[in-house]
């Protein structure tokens, strides 16, 4: 949807978020106000003091207005400055607000959002579009609420003064208006497609510098450089649309401003000097500073339009993933206590993209304390099952349960609390290895997951590194190898004492001596405890109590190691002997 310069209904909406502020809110419209009126006292003051006490010559009284004047200017001064203190104290609250929506809004998405929507853009919105609302605030809307209110009080004074004067301010600005109409409508098409090149670089740059090894180890450097350097021209083309429109608007609008003010000068030049008793020196020099307090905010208001508009374009952004409801996973009512840990998969029928089944009808069970496996070629749907069991995705059809419940009435932090999962690729945030096992969960002590580490046998690992379970791993834990990473996501696992867990390819991509260390964790986190292993390594499977073998999301084979290997020209024995007897 593409937003609009005055959406009523998308402004009305930026605006419930003040609601919590109404005391600030009020406020800076109470000192827009005295901003106005401070503002026109001064060339009224101005007049009064030139044609009262400086042309007669009255020092007493030119000393009172001067203090009169100094005194307006401070309130001037002082409102200045609350009101601008305000207004971006206000538009930052409001923005601290909606960002918090918006990422507690994301967290709830089923997994397939996250599939589809570009890393980059999500970060665009969460960040900087979610800032330039902010700028509705503080640079937009109470700006031009400002501006208006001056004019007009301006205006009003001039007319009073007099109204032959202002009858020429009046007609010139007509014009203004219409040209910075025009330059407005200009610039919101401008600014939508610059947020949209901002939006495709994040983008580019988040992903080319997350795939930088594959970038290097495939020679991609000059590609992406060439591919690079389209997408930043175009961000380039989009932004020099709107200095183009700046360079135009404003000339012009300074050259109505200078002839409007050469008219004030001629015609009230010569009132004086026909002796004109509606005309005075002090309403010329009061009325040339009217002309830039009403020319220059007007000009200034197409600026701050601008600013307004983009902050609407990106708000309209931000609402978009706030109103995807569609993608929000479904939540249930009762609360998953430790599981005894039956599961039964029900002919569950599954796909990611519509009428493009990757499970088709699958049923198995896993009794309480069993460890199973499942094995099959790339995309027979093996991992799928376990974003099923996590209800990272929702169902086509058929039933998941737990303990004879359907997995479906838990809510969802409860039931994943009760499941483990130790990924292939295993990802740790930039922080300390203790915080990457507990993660931050402060119902684990240290002297928890002390104890767990050595009862894994990754105690003495984690003490060999520098500063022990408080060395940082980094963005991504690139400190550490693959293994290590395995094993950290192992102690993650049994730390959280889960009542399912869930192997995912977890031994796989690791050197000899972290393959030791796996084994023996792998024992000891599965032993008493119902268990999932997506398998690779051959004693993980020849140990589990049974076998599911998986092909295109059928199961074609089931029962233990050797009950499979006894199958003449069975599934598993072909797979075992191409695959894993050189390995034995």
């Amino acid at each position: 949807m593409k937003a609009k310069a005055f959406d009523i209904g998308l402004f009305k909406r930026i605006l419930k978020y003040t609601k919590p502020y109404k005391f600030r809110f009020r406020g800076v419209i109470l000192f827009a106000i005295l901003l106005s009126i401070f503002a026109a006292f001064r060339p009224m003051f101005l007049q009064i003091t030139v044609d009262t006490f400086i042309k007669p010559g009255n020092k007493s009284g030119l000393m009172k207005y001067s203090i009169i004047m100094g005194i307006s200017l401070l309130m001037e001064g002082l409102s200045q400055f609350y009101f601008v203190l305000w207004a971006n104290w206000l538009g930052q609250d409001i923005v601290k607000d909606i960002r918090t929506k918006l990422f507690q809004h994301m967290l709830s998405f089923r997994m397939k959002y996250f599939d589809t929507a570009p890393v980059g853009q999500l970060v665009t919105r969460s960040v900087s579009d979610i800032e330039q609302i902010a700028r509705i605030f503080s640079q937009g809307l109470f700006m031009i609420m400002s501006d208006l209110m001056k004019m007009l009080v301006c205006l009003l004074v001039m007319a009073y003064m007099n109204w032959h004067l202002t009858l020429i301010v009046v007609v010139a600005m007509p014009i203004l208006v219409y040209i910075t109409r025009i330059f407005q409508r200009k610039m919101q098409v401008a600014f939508e497609e610059v947020r949209n090149q901002v939006s495709n670089l994040n983008t580019f740059v988040q992903e080319r510098v997350t795939g930088m090894k594959i970038v290097q180890l495939f020679n991609r450097e000059v590609i992406e450089y060439q591919k690079f350097k389209e997408i930043n021209e175009k961000h380039n083309v989009a932004w020099i649309k709107t200095i183009l429109y700046n360079s135009i608007f404003f000339p012009i609008a300074d050259i109505i401003s200078s002839i409007t003010l050469g008219g004030i000068v001629l015609y009230g030049g010569f009132q004086i000097l026909n002796d004109n008793p509606f005309t005075t020196v002090g309403q010329m020099t009061a009325y040339t500073m009217f002309i830039g307090m009403l020319f220059n905010p007007l000009r200034q208001i197409a600026d701050k339009f601008n600013e307004m508009q983009m902050g609407m374009i990106a708000a309209n952004r931000v609402f978009d993933i706030l109103d995807t409801e569609e993608e929000v996973q479904q939540n249930g009512t009762i609360i998953a206590h430790p599981f005894e840990g039956n599961i039964r998969f029900e002919k569950v029928r599954f796909s990611y993209i519509k009428e493009e089944e990757v499970l088709k009808g699958i049923s198995f069970d896993v009794k309480v304390g069993e460890t199973i496996a499942i094995v099959g070629a790339t995309g027979a749907g093996k991992s799928t099952i376990i974003n099923l069991l996590n209800r990272f995705y929702e169902i086509d059809s058929g039933g998941i349960y737990v303990d004879d419940l359907n997995i479906n009435v838990f809510t969802l932090s409860s039931l994943r609390t009760q499941i483990a999962v130790v990924l292939q690729d295993v990802f740790l945030f930039a922080d300390t290895i203790y915080n990457n096992i507990t993660l931050n969960n402060a119902a684990i002590s240290r002297e928890e997951v002390i104890t767990a580490a050595k009862k894994i046998g990754v105690h003495d690992f984690i003490i060999s590194l520098p500063n022990g379970y408080d060395y940082d791993v980094k963005e991504r834990g690139v400190m550490l190898s693959s293994g290590q990473r395995q094993l950290i996501a192992f102690l993650r696992a049994y730390v959280s004492n889960p009542s399912i867990l869930i192997l995912d390819e977890a031994t796989s991509s690791i050197d000899t001596y972290s393959e030791e260390l796996i084994q023996r964790a792998t024992e000891t986190i599965t032993k008493g405890r119902t268990s999932i292993v997506i398998a690779h390594r051959l004693a993980t499977i020849i140990n589990a109590n049974k076998i599911i073998v998986m092909d295109k999301g059928h199961i074609v084979e089931s029962g233990s190691h050797q009950e499979l290997l006894n199958k003449t020209n069975g599934y598993y024995k072909n797979l075992y002997d191409s695959q894993f007897s050189v390995e034995i």
